[in-house]
């Protein structure tokens, strides 16, 4: 009897929390299923990302950023990216403040990087894709309110799935022989076969689905994302920090520092898939240089700072530093983007995440017809 109450409490939250969130959740996977090809799709469309090899050194960041900022005077200049000899490198504008409510941007100029050519100037919040994106991380509604929405889905699913599970852990032998695969027989109406979609399908696809949702949650919820991280064994601070610059009185300053940053930075990482400075944003700002050393990854990352007047290399103490210096801890946080969207697999690994995406937008749907088909009094046959 306190089995059939534990199960019964157990059915009406998973009851509760599906109808509460599912519109919710098929929308999160739908549009992840959307997105999951953007790099390869915009790399077909967008011819501009790519230039001919030319036998000759790439233009300095100083000549780049003095091009970059004459088309974009009125904004502020993140960072140069260096893509290789066949990509367009890009000057990247970006602004979020939300002390001064100012408007966002999102600029990228692709050029020539041994011309300097303007190939494009491409606004990073429209688009198909940012489209989509928006839908995944806010729902399209403002991000203050939809990251908190989305993420709360993300938190009601990660219960859903446990939930699932208990409900789908057959009492005996006869019933685990349908709770594994389709056992359908001649005339076996669609609610039965519905039913069997859900638990079927809910069960093979959970173990991905609950990484989904941990890698998910890791961006909606920074008390998620620092347990998870305290939880894996990290000591280090989530939260981006420039180490500070000070320019001391009586010595003279490097020329042209970026230039030089950007020089070593290609001499020690000459296989490098990508290369970014920053210039200093403010007089106390280093220069941040990253090198990126893995194509189609992010987490293999080396993350550099120096000082803009003298060159000196400073260290930090968050995950956004040298690789050599990241903890298991640490690589797996960096990781959670490639983990969330597949690509830690490259494209085999994006295919499966499109696949997976696919089946968890079926389950609110099928859950729905469960709920609506027993709503009307009709019972599964």
């Amino acid at each position: 009897m306190r089995k059939f109450g534990f199960k019964k409490i157990i059915r009406n939250l998973h009851l509760w929390l599906g109808l509460t969130s599912g519109s919710i959740v098929f929308v999160i996977a739908i549009t992840g299923c959307l997105y999951a090809f953007q790099e390869e799709i915009q790399n077909i469309t967008e011819t501009y990302r790519f230039v001919k090899k030319e036998n000759k050194p790439f233009l300095l960041p100083t000549e780049l950023e003095q091009i970059a900022r004459a088309e974009l005077p009125w904004k502020s200049l993140h960072a140069i990216k260096y893509n290789g000899e066949s990509r367009s490198a890009e000057a990247i504008f970006f602004s979020h403040d939300d002390e001064n409510k100012q408007k966002d941007y999102y600029d990228i100029i692709y050029l020539n990087p041994y011309t300097g050519e303007i190939l494009e100037v491409a606004d990073m919040y429209s688009g198909f894709f940012r489209w989509v994106l928006d839908g995944h991380f806010y729902l399209w509604l403002p991000h203050e309110i939809g990251q908190t929405v989305i993420a709360t889905a993300t938190l009601i699913f990660l219960f859903m799935l446990i939930t699932g599970l208990i409900l789908w852990y057959p009492k005996n032998k006869k019933a685990a022989q349908q709770r594994f695969w389709f056992r359908w027989k001649d005339g076996l109406k669609w609610k039965r076969k519905n039913y069997d979609l859900h638990n079927i399908t809910g069960f093979y696809v959970m173990s991905i689905a609950l990484i989904f949702a941990i890698t998910g949650l890791v961006w909606g919820f920074p008390w998620f994302a620092y347990g998870y991280y305290t939880l894996i064994g990290g000591e280090k601070s989530l939260v981006y920090q420039d180490p500070i610059s000070k320019k001391e009185v009586g010595y003279t300053a490097v020329e042209k520092p970026l230039d030089k940053v950007w020089l070593l930075m290609q001499k020690e990482y000459p296989t490098a898939q990508s290369i970014e400075v920053h210039p200093p944003e403010t007089d106390s700002s280093s220069i941040a240089a990253n090198a990126n050393l893995d194509k189609g990854t992010y987490w293999k990352t080396d993350y550099r700072y120096f000082d803009p007047y003298t060159l000196e290399e400073k260290e930090v103490n968050h995950i956004y530093g040298k690789l050599q210096n990241a903890t298991i801890s640490d690589k797996l946080i960096r990781m959670n983007y490639d983990i969330h969207t597949g690509a830690i697999l490259g494209l085999p690994g994006k295919v499966f995440a499109f696949l997976i995406s696919l089946l968890i937008a079926s389950l609110p749907v099928t859950g729905f017809l469960i709920w609506y088909g027993k709503k009307k009094g009709r019972r599964l046959t």
